[in-house]
């Protein structure tokens, strides 16, 4: 492990900041949409008035007394945030200060009670997409050209800081709010049976297949599956099949659901789905209510035969 540091840059810090910002600039020119002929020229108040905003946090990472690293997480309107300024000095990459800064980042947008954070990297900067990739990261279908360097291409990626891919610790919460109903009650079981774990882990394993909570002050509070579906028809389109969607009794009311489905229909979206499909048992007559206010077209008649 590195003994480096993360350290969040305080007011009276511009100097600092402009040290480090420079010589990412010189030494990246084309991974910021900005560019170093451009900041050189800020006066130092316009250094202090980027640590001044009060929707920005700026952070470093540090190593034996040097700045090795920096990143800014900024809310946008609506509460969004946007992660800017990511580098990392090319004497300590490969080191986890990257991983580190991300982490300081987004948990400080987190508690600002940003539910989204997003992000630009470009597309040839491999080492920084798979960096935020295994942050959990992924591509919302926007791309654009880089402002400081048309010639280059760079892709938008985001963060739910409410939702993510289960884990295997999150099984007995998900079962029990898939048993929390009269229709659940009937066919679930003990939350600890092991056919559980054995249908999550062909679930996790699946890449066709994402089961999702929805988590709130470390306490997951709602669940979907998400299935990606392959066909011939609509000239071989995909579709998006979300089931067994959830929201916690204690968190019922507050617009979770909705959030929860949007959330979704961006992501079949973002993946290249032509269609986002579900069905819902006839006697949940709310539920009905609920898709038919987001858009949902009561289209099809639905059948189903129980084995066994």
């Amino acid at each position: 492990m590195s003994d480096f540091a993360i350290a969040q840059l305080g007011r009276d810090e511009g100097a600092r900041l402009r040290e480090v910002r420079l010589r990412a600039l010189g030494d990246s020119p084309d991974a910021f949409g900005s560019s170093y002929e451009r900041e050189v020229e800020f006066t130092p108040e316009k250094w202090t008035e980027r640590l001044e905003n009060p929707d920005s946090r700026w952070w470093v990472a540090t190593r034996d007394g040097a700045d090795i690293g920096l990143v800014c997480m900024m809310l946008e309107e609506r509460r969004p945030a946007h992660l800017l300024s990511m580098w990392v000095a090319p004497e300590a990459r490969g080191l986890g200060a990257g991983s580190r800064l991300v982490d300081a980042a987004v948990e400080w947008a987190r508690d600002a009670g940003a539910e989204e954070a997003g992000l630009w990297a470009v597309d040839r900067n491999h080492a920084a997409r798979a960096l935020y990739a295994r942050k959990g990261f992924t591509p919302s279908g926007k791309v654009m050209a880089l402002p400081s360097n048309p010639a280059l291409m760079e892709s938008h990626y985001v963060l739910s800081l409410i939702f993510r891919r289960a884990r295997k610790e999150d099984v007995p919460a998900i079962v029990a709010m898939l048993a929390d109903d009269l229709l659940g009650a009937r066919r679930e079981g003990d939350p600890g049976d092991e056919r559980y774990l054995a249908a999550f882990e062909r679930i996790d394993t699946n890449p066709a297949d994402e089961l999702i909570v929805a988590e709130q002050d470390g306490k997951v509070v709602g669940t979907m599956q998400l299935t990606y579906l392959a066909g011939l028809s609509r000239l071989g389109a995909e579709r998006c099949l979300i089931e067994a969607v959830r929201v916690g009794a204690s968190t019922r009311g507050q617009g979770l659901g909705r959030k929860m489905i949007m959330w979704a229909i961006d992501r079949a979206r973002a993946r290249g789905c032509a269609m986002v499909q579900l069905t819902s048992d006839k006697s949940r007559t709310d539920a009905h209510r609920f898709y038919d206010s987001l858009g949902f077209a009561d289209s099809h008649v639905g059948y189903k035969l129980t084995l066994g």
